[in-house]
């Protein structure tokens, strides 16, 4: 059975990809843009960058369940990549925010949701799984604009 094919959101925002970064490089700033989708936060390691770690409950479909989230990669102003494990421990993936300088200023935010292992449920509806994760992202991503606008203001 092939792995699950990524998936991919984008969005563009007028700040500057250092602000951005710097926002996305805390972790428990991730919260108020997610919680639509991902709840009860707790965290653990530093603050931001390598090594900050957080438990949340993943909120999809109805479903609930608790995922490990730790920052494993971090280079300012380029991006961030996550590696998250749930689903006791069959689903390992990565979410990795890409952030492009745009001609003339802002910042095109690119987020992908990548599996390294999946559960036979998920192959099996890859399609449904992806299309709530995009769903789900994309709305992440406008949430991200309107806090980074709030931010700025």
């Amino acid at each position: 059975m092939r792995p699950v094919r990524p998936v991919i959101v984008h969005i563009e925002v007028p700040q500057p990809p250092e602000e951005v970064y710097d926002v996305l490089d805390v972790l428990a700033a991730h919260e108020e843009f997610t919680d639509h989708m991902l709840r009860q936060w707790h965290y653990s390691g530093p603050a931001r960058g390598v090594g900050a770690a957080a438990r949340v409950t993943a909120v999809v479909a109805g479903r609930s369940e608790s995922i490990d989230i730790e920052v494993v990669a971090a280079q300012r102003p380029l991006g961030i990549t996550e590696r998250n494990t749930g689903a006791g421990g069959r689903r390992v993936a990565t979410g990795t925010y890409l952030l492009n300088e745009i001609p003339g200023g802002g910042t095109r935010i690119f987020f992908t949701y990548s599996w390294q292992t999946a559960p036979l449920s998920e192959r099996l509806t890859a399609p449904l799984v992806r299309w709530l994760l995009r769903r789900a992202n994309q709305k992440a991503l406008r949430r991200l604009a309107g806090l980074l606008d709030n931010s700025t203001q």
